[in-house]
Formats: structure tokens, C-alpha cells, sequence
């Protein structure tokens, strides 16, 4: 495959997960990243790089404009302590625990790789307060005022 093949068959399986997540009412970065998992893991399968550069053209910045479009900016200021408390926690721990993972099981890896991994893997942040508003109760607490 060739690829721009690749990535038009993974932004239209990104689009149909997005919809079933919706559907299902589970946060679509959880979905995505267990339908990536269970994609990698399918041994038949070929492998693929995608370069960085194309994740951060591609991929990235539809999931940060989704982010900030659905964003409830009176709820956002009305939980701003508690997302930025999730927000960045959710890093850090995200971080951490990939960081901890990598270096425990992949021979090889320091701890210096294995923390760069788990920053470039951790939630972005306005997926993270996206995440934080939709379960946090920002948006409930607004309808009661």
C-alpha cells in the first residue's frame, strides 16, 4: 500500500470511530487508542511507519480543532481549576506510567527515551480538558445557575 492509501484508509477509520464513540458515549481518544492497540497487534498485517511529520499535519491538529470547537467556554471558565488540575495530572500520569512500562519491558530503553516517549504519547491538553468538561460536571454545574 502505498501511502496516501494508508492514511486515507486511517482518517476514514478515525471518522467512523469518532461516530461510534458518539454513539456509544465513550471519549473517542479511549477508542481510538484501543482500535489502534488491537490493529497493531492483528499479525498479518504489514508493517507501516508513518512519518512525524505527516502525524502532526494530519492527524493531530483535527483532534486540537474538534477540541476547541465543542468547547463550552462559559462551563470552561466555570472549571477552569479543575480541568487545568485534570489536564495537566493526566499528563504527567500518562507520562509517567508509559515511561515506567517502556523502560521496564523494552530492553535498551533508558529512562530518558522512555520519558520522551511518554510525553509524545500523553493526551494533548485540549483533548485532556475536553475529556475533563465532558466528565467532569462542568456542564452540569451550569444549567443549575
Amino acid at each position: 500500500m502505498h501511502t496516501i492509501e494508508v492514511i486515507l484508509l486511517l482518517l476514514a477509520v478515525v471518522t467512523i470511530l469518532a461516530e461510534v464513540a458518539n454513539k456509544i458515549k465513550v471519549p473517542h481518544p479511549i477508542l481510538l487508542v484501543l482500535v489502534g492497540i488491537i490493529i497493531g497487534l492483528i499479525p498479518w498485517l504489514p508493517d507501516f511507519a508513518l512519518s512525524p511529520e505527516i502525524v502532526f499535519l494530519i492527524f493531530l491538529p483535527p483532534v486540537l480543532y474538534a477540541a476547541a470547537w465543542y468547547t463550552s467556554w462559559p462551563d470552561f471558565k466555570a472549571a477552569r481549576r479543575p480541568i487545568g488540575l485534570l489536564a495537566i495530572g493526566c499528563v504527567i500520569f500518562t507520562t509517567c506510567i508509559v515511561a515506567w512500562v517502556t523502560h521496564t519491558f523494552i530492553p535498551g530503553f533508558g529512562w530518558a527515551e522512555a520519558f520522551v516517549l511518554g510525553a509524545i504519547i500523553s493526551p494533548p491538553d485540549a483533548v485532556a480538558a475536553t475529556a475533563a468538561t465532558k466528565g467532569g460536571g462542568a456542564q452540569e454545574g451550569n444549567h443549575n445557575s
